[in-house]
């Protein structure tokens, strides 16, 4: 799969922030995805059905996050056009598409009947991931995320840690924990095997509600919430720590 981060902003907001380089090539990509969403349509619909596993190659290649960005952006341009489903249309009114005229340039063409296919291969196989949402959640508006079990947004991780144990976060400490605070990182680690990691407050969907949170995790929770090795020896002769090879789970 093609690690190009989605850019989730307008020309204006990367031409402000510093950031068109990013932007380029974000747009760049979801050009090309918006070309293999077509090619993919035209050789795998034989004038009456698309073939089940017609979205594998675009969503392999360019991943869960761009192709619904460049699906749903198709149909908000084409939000007239009844040919869509009414569904499909009230999902893609669902994902953030900044106003930026350079938009039409990533609408998929392919026929709309066809393409409404499409889309519901596409949202069916990412409903099958099994995903926390915000429906599992306690809103993060006004909440300290100390010592909480924390959801990150789907979008924060890389298609193959788009799973709902990894989806679990331990948040420990940073001024992002605060509601309040100007800092953002939360500091804490990832559930699902321990790596201690940090992401942006706005990375979270909230905190898991505590009837949801699996067994697993609760003992992985008691787990981080034992003395340390680190602090039973704080007190210890100074030995140099071997280096961790950390995952990059994150969709940067």
């Amino acid at each position: 799969m093609k690690e190009i981060p989605l850019y989730i902003g307008s020309f204006k907001d990367a031409k402000r922030n510093n950031e068109l380089d990013l932007y380029r090539e974000s747009f760049a990509a979801n050009c090309y995805c918006k070309a293999d969403i077509e090619n993919a349509i035209r050789n795998n619909f034989d004038g009456m059905h698309l073939k089940a596993n017609c979205i594998k190659d675009v969503v392999s290649e360019w991943g869960f996050d761009r192709t619904i960005f460049v699906l749903a952006n198709t149909i908000q341009q084409h939000d007239y056009d009844g040919r869509f489903s009414r569904a499909n249309k009230a999902w893609a009114k669902t994902v953030f598409i900044p106003e930026d005229s350079r938009n039409s340039d990533f609408i998929v063409y392919s026929h709309p009947a066809i393409l409404d296919g499409f889309v519901d291969s596409v949202r069916k196989t990412y409903r099958d991931l099994n995903l926390w949402d915000k429906t599992h959640c306690i809103p993060p508006d006004n909440l300290n995320f100390e010592n909480k079990v924390m959801v990150l947004k789907p979008e924060t991780l890389k298609d193959k840690y788009k799973t709902p144990d990894y989806q679990l976060f331990y948040a420990q400490s940073g001024f992002g924990c605060s509601p309040t605070a100007r800092g953002r990182q939360v500091y804490g680690r990832f559930l699902a095997d321990g790596e201690y990691t940090h992401f942006e407050r706005s990375r979270f969907l909230g905190q898991l509600k505590p009837e949801l949170v699996p067994d697993w995790a609760k003992e992985k929770v008691r787990e981080f919430e034992k003395p340390s090795i680190k602090k039973q020896l704080a007190e210890a002769p100074k030995q140099p720590e071997p280096k961790k090879d950390v995952k990059d789970k994150g969709a940067r």
